[in-house]
């Protein structure tokens, strides 16, 4: 590999740039000078020591430069296996990048109109960093701001899964805080925009066995067949932290205990985390958030009326 490298034409090139710097040339002076020095010498051991504080300061730098493609391929190879999770497509042996290209079709979609935009590259697009910046987001008034994220981006990235040509399901990005964390996740609804098929947690900092459950399959796996919005009007199940839900507003919430399905309501409740009060409500108030008119509402909305115009 060595010899390969001092073959190079880049390798000849740094050399001979090496031999007409005159910085190098001192170095190299000052390099013997040192190397003259006693083993003892106060000069020599700082000499030494900030010479091996650069060396390993360029070595670091060079490797996070070189494997920076490698992490942006695995950080995007890890959100497309997330997504295909929640949409129901991820096995053992599937191959991500090509289930992904053939099942999934991203869109912008303007969270004010409900309209998808389609002069931006969906690809792209990340909705978290657009968050950040003043001119792509907009501030959340504190009476709305129930998930607690303060900001939030003018424009989202939907996921669209595809079966024959057809959607089958939409794929929401999600957040809010919970107890320790802001938590990044996928809720995952039918073409109707009502009806649930599963929802995941892709960063999240709550703690492991009580909030961390939230990334738990069993429990991840009561959220199917639930709905999103209220076809009757629906009061609070936890006084004083979550709000009574109008018919048409988002009901779905996270209860104490266990949801007794042959109650009237229970296809808008999910088990609470037990043990984790903050964070059930936290979950509770994201996904309300996301469902309501701050978030996907306007967009659902017109997409069960195409649907509705279709049929």
């Amino acid at each position: 590999m060595l010899k390969v490298i001092k073959k190079s034409g880049h390798y000849v090139k740094f050399c001979a740039a090496l031999d007409n710097c005159k910085h190098y040339q001192k170095f190299l002076v000052y390099k013997e000078k040192v190397l003259a020095m006693g083993n003892d010498s106060l000069e020599k051991t700082i000499a030494i020591a900030v010479a091996l504080c650069l060396v390993c300061a360029v070595l670091v730098s060079f490797g996070a430069v070189a494997l920076k493609p490698l992490q942006v391929y695995n950080k995007n190879l890890d959100m497309k296996k997330n997504i295909l999770e929640v949409a129901g497509l991820m096995e053992d042996d599937t191959d991500i990048d090509a289930a992904f290209g053939e099942r999934i079709e991203a869109k912008i979609v303007n969270l004010e109109t409900g309209d998808y935009v389609e002069n931006i590259n969906a690809d792209e697009y990340d909705q978290r960093k657009a968050a950040k910046d003043p001119a792509q987001s907009v501030a959340i008034p504190k009476d709305k701001d129930i998930a607690h994220i303060r900001i939030k981006a003018k424009l989202a990235k939907v996921f669209l899964v595809k079966e024959d040509g057809k959607i089958r399901s939409i794929i929401l990005p999600v957040s809010g805080y919970g107890l320790w964390s802001t938590l990044y996740g996928f809720l995952s609804v039918d073409a109707d925009g009502q009806t649930v098929q599963s929802i995941n947690f892709y960063d999240q900092k709550e703690t492991p066995g009580l909030g961390g459950e939230v990334v738990n399959p069993k429990w991840r796996a009561l959220w199917k067949g639930k709905k999103v919005y209220a076809e009757i009007d629906q009061p609070s199940q936890v006084k004083g932290s979550i709000e009574d839900a109008d018919i048409g507003e988002p009901a779905l919430a996270l209860i104490k205990g266990v949801v007794d399905n042959d109650k009237p309501g229970s296809q808008y409740q999910v088990d609470g985390l037990a043990g984790a009060t903050i964070t059930s409500t936290g979950v509770t108030n994201l996904v309300r958030y996301w469902t309501g008119k701050e978030g996907f509402a306007r967009y659902l909305n017109k997409v069960r009326t195409v649907k509705r115009a279709k049929s």
